[in-house]
């Protein structure tokens, strides 16, 4: 059996980021802590760095959604990024998407605990999904896959003219180089990386900001998403 790690004191700065959902935030904290380690989702070494390297680490990303957006965090897990987005902005509509299912049944339990009304889980592999959820405004990810691999999975996901947010480390730009012939595949017209979280995280959290023109996907997506869209005419039809 995992022996559970103790979890720290909120630090101040979780209450000036997450606001009026502290309580929130302190109970999904200690959710993760608790059933997170227990059912493998987070390692328990994890738990004494939850606030700064997870919680904070991921709401920072706020600053970089644009307002009133549809958001899908693909590989969601533990519900990383998507839960403390979530909690700092009721203004967005968030599905979270994991294929697994104990991990999909903890998330579906989070956010019903939370008071989540603005956030879905839906169970898939982004390739299942396309076609069956709405386009997107804005994916995020975080410590999904390589970033040529997570924008074939985030990328077809978008509306056109959307981006994919993604967290990653001190290796964001050489990423950013290696995928540059699939990215443009894909329909991507600009990338860039962002540092968000000043005066709430050290060191900054590094985004990587993926944006799409009118095809999100490219040209073999768009085809992938009409047909799944006339399978789906059919079916409602029946």
């Amino acid at each position: 059996m995992t022996e559970a790690a103790e979890l720290p004191p909120a630090p101040e700065e979780a209450r000036a980021v997450f606001g009026e959902f502290f309580p929130e935030a302190v109970r999904y904290a200690e959710l993760l802590a608790d059933a997170g380690v227990k059912r493998g989702l987070i390692g328990p070494r994890e738990v004494p760095r939850l606030w700064e390297r997870h919680l904070l680490n991921c709401a920072v990303l706020s600053e970089a959604v644009p307002e009133g957006v549809s958001v899908c965090d693909v590989g969601s897990g533990a519900g990383l990024p998507g839960i403390p987005l979530a909690l700092v902005r009721r203004d967005l509509k968030i599905t979270l998407l994991e294929p697994l299912l104990r991990r999909t049944n903890f998330l579906q339990e989070a956010v019903e605990l939370l008071g989540l009304d603005h956030v879905t889980v839906v169970r898939g592999r982004a390739e299942e999904v396309l076609g069956k959820l709405q386009p997107v405004h804005v994916v995020t990810a975080r410590a999904v896959a390589p970033l040529d691999r997570l924008a074939g999975w985030g990328v077809p996901l978008l509306r056109p003219y959307g981006e994919m947010l993604a967290l990653k480390g001190d290796t964001a730009d050489e990423e950013l180089v290696a995928a540059k012939a699939a990215l443009t595949k894909l329909g991507v017209v600009k990338t860039s990386v962002l540092q968000v979280g000043e005066g709430v995280v050290d060191p900054l959290t590094t985004v990587v900001r993926v944006e799409v023109g009118e095809s999100p996907g490219g040209v073999r997506f768009a085809a992938k998403r009409a047909k799944a869209a006339r399978v789906g005419r059919t079916r409602r039809r029946r």
